[in-house]
């Protein structure tokens, strides 16, 4: 019988296979085969001591410092704003007095300017009041002396006017005593 060589190297790792996996009796998963068990167990458990060392020792701890670091910061940041709208509310409050003292003072100033300028234009009225009063006491005296002076010729100018009346009216002139006692009955 001819035996193909390439048929004979595909048995040969076909058998290989079988025996390296127990055989091809059961045919299923290696996973679940139970004689492997105990390695796959002891690797499981290796694996779990390494992955569990290098998480309780080495990232647990990197990411504990970076949280600790943040929280720290944050912290940090809200006692900072913290701080500086403290200082903001408390320059708030000094910026607002000194509005105020400046409004104070510049109402003050006002009605300082105000009584100055009232005292002022009081003296200023009062001194042309004098003024004026005393032009009025030289008119008035100038009147009076120019009225007494027209007076003294009233009598005389009435009784002239009363001669003529008469004279004119009667065609008969009173005399001069008449006129001035009907002047003086009439006054």
């Amino acid at each position: 019988m001819a035996t193909d060589p390439q048929s004979e190297s595909a048995a040969h790792g076909t058998a290989t296979t079988e025996a390296a996996h127990g055989g091809g009796e059961a045919g299923g998963l290696p996973q679940f085969d139970t004689s492997v068990w105990g390695g796959q167990i002891i690797y499981l458990l290796f694996l779990f001591v390494v992955l569990y060392l290098l998480i309780s020792k080495v990232f647990a701890p990197r990411l504990r410092k970076v949280m600790d670091e943040r929280a720290t910061t944050i912290s940090t940041a809200i006692a900072t704003a913290r701080q500086v709208q403290a200082e903001a509310a408390e320059q708030a409050a000094v910026a607002k007095a000194e509005v105020e003292q400046a409004r104070a003072s510049a109402r003050a100033t006002a009605v300082a300017a105000r009584a100055r300028v009232t005292e002022e234009a009081n003296a200023r009225a009062a001194a042309e009041e004098e003024i004026v009063n005393a032009r009025i006491a030289e008119a008035e005296t100038a009147i009076g002396k120019t009225r007494d002076a027209a007076m003294v010729h009233v009598g005389t100018i009435a009784s002239d006017t009363v001669v003529s009346i008469v004279d004119r009216l009667t065609g008969k002139a009173p005399t001069a005593a008449e006129a001035a006692a009907a002047v003086k009955g009439a006054a």
